[in-house]
């Protein structure tokens, strides 16, 4: 992967999603980018926030929305992705902000999505990498994705990930061998709060 981010960039991230959802809470109001955010941190780049709740050091999903195409300015992105995983994820309700004190904020940057191309679809689980890719699965309307550390965390291997991702888009999980389903993969960029308003880390995969 040419782009990377630092620890420090990672940091900024994560903590400005949680300003931007406790700013969102309290006011109903987007926050702006803060004045002199590093240049870096405002290329165009695919993100997703996820939130999580820690109950007994156990996490639970509570919200995950994002930009899988480099579209908008990565600062503005993740304020605009955390602001919509923390109140429009339709698998959950609104968070509330009192809740602020039991969550952790995740941010995965993403690397834009490449198609992958293969003469029989059967040899689709031979060219993504569990831990290392993340997937997106199109058919027609039909769109699904999943970011690289959910395989890892469900314990799928590379056949099981693609036949999760048909699910995720609505689609028969072996949608994936019929020809017409394109397969994306990408990689990403993954910071967490190790624990609600604590350090941040990179969390590594694999």
């Amino acid at each position: 992967m040419s782009f990377d981010l630092s620890l420090e960039e990672g940091t900024l991230l994560v903590r400005l999603a949680r300003n931007a959802v406790e700013e969102y809470l309290k006011t109903r109001k987007h926050i702006r980018v803060p004045e002199g955010f590093p240049k870096k941190l405002m290329q165009p780049c695919g993100v997703f926030v996820t939130i999580n709740t820690v109950r007994n050091g156990e996490k639970e999903l509570r919200g995950c929305i994002g930009l899988p195409y480099p579209t908008t300015p990565l600062a503005e992105a993740v304020i605009e992705s955390a602001i919509s995983s923390a109140t429009q994820d339709p698998r959950f309700y609104p968070l509330s902000l009192e809740e602020l004190d039991s969550v952790v904020f995740e941010v995965s940057v993403l690397t834009p999505p490449q198609l992958v191309e293969v003469k029989n679809p059967s040899e689709y689980p031979s060219k993504i990498k569990v831990g290392v890719d993340g997937l997106i699965i199109e058919r027609g309307f039909y769109k699904g994705l999943l970011l690289p550390q959910v395989p890892v965390e469900w314990n799928w291997d590379e056949e099981e990930f693609l036949c999760q991702c048909c699910l995720k888009a609505g689609l028969p999980p072996d949608c994936w061998l019929m020809k017409g389903t394109k397969v994306y993969k990408f990689q990403a960029i993954i910071f967490e709060e190790e624990k609600p308003k604590g350090e941040v880390k990179r969390k590594k995969l694999i």
